[in-house]
């Protein structure tokens, strides 16, 4: 309890936090996104956020490299990166391709090894050798503990803004609404026209309450990444506010 309330390696704990919450939350909500509203298969759902998995992977020598820079401003500009992702998912519509959903995740795995090597040297500043194994313990229960915390928060998201969205698109559907009637009157002389050739299934209602419900969904997850960009742009300031290390006495690895 006492290191956390620590200035230094509390606010590597809250960001270390806030980084599991990313990392897991966006690995298990882009696929499931996917496959619910893009017809993606799991196999190709999984190969779709694998391109960032490879340049994280790279990212990690990149780092490594660049201990002469001072670990808050690595911190900073990862979690602006990371910010930036989420930003980028705001864009997505029925038509976005894979490359899209590759690329989004592409800036991720550019932005998080930022954050995760810089994080251990600047936790680990003003930190007694004897206590470097309960900051390791700490800093990686950080990490699963923001998992946990950032799935819960985007399924919740998920779940209520996905009401919301399809309470308010129904509002606008009445047959006092022009463009209401305009679209249901050519689905159903679609139907008819399939019909006639006995190929026509389910009714012009039923169409336009898929249309809604999907428009709804897709509405809802992009609320989704923006209470992630929420937290990503509050791990800039943090970052900023820790100290700077003494780089003359080395650094220190977790386990």
């Amino acid at each position: 309890i006492k290191m956390l309330t620590g200035r230094q390696f509390g606010t590597c704990f809250l960001i270390m936090l806030v980084t599991g919450a990313l990392l897991i939350a966006t690995t298990q909500i882009l696929p499931q996104l996917l496959q619910e509203e893009f017809g993606y298969t799991a196999t190709l759902a999984g190969l779709a956020i694998s391109p960032g998995g490879a340049v994280t992977m790279v990212m990690m020598v990149v780092v490594g490299r660049l201990g002469f820079v001072q670990p808050r401003y690595l911190i900073a500009v990862g979690a602006a990166i990371a910010c930036y992702a989420m930003v980028d998912l705001l864009r997505i519509n029925p038509d976005s391709d894979y490359w899209y959903f590759a690329w989004s995740r592409i800036y991720l795995g550019i932005g998080l090894p930022l954050i995760f090597i810089p994080i251990t040297t600047a936790s680990y500043d003003g930190i007694s050798p004897s206590k470097t194994d309960q900051a390791s313990a700490l800093i990686n229960l950080a990490r699963n503990f923001g998992g946990s915390m950032g799935v819960a928060l985007s399924q919740t998201v998920l779940a209520r803004r996905e009401q919301f969205h399809q309470s308010r698109l129904v509002e606008h559907l009445g047959s006092w609404n022009p463009f209401y009637n305009d679209t249901l009157n050519r689905i159903q002389g679609y139907l008819n026209g399939r019909a006639a050739t006995g190929s026509s299934s389910g009714t012009g209602l039923a169409i336009i309450n898929q249309m809604v419900q999907s428009q709804a969904t897709l509405l809802a997850y992009i609320d989704v990444f923006v209470a992630l960009g929420v937290i990503a742009v509050v791990m800039v300031p943090l970052a900023l506010t820790l100290r700077a290390v003494n780089r003359s006495a080395g650094s220190k690895s977790a386990h």
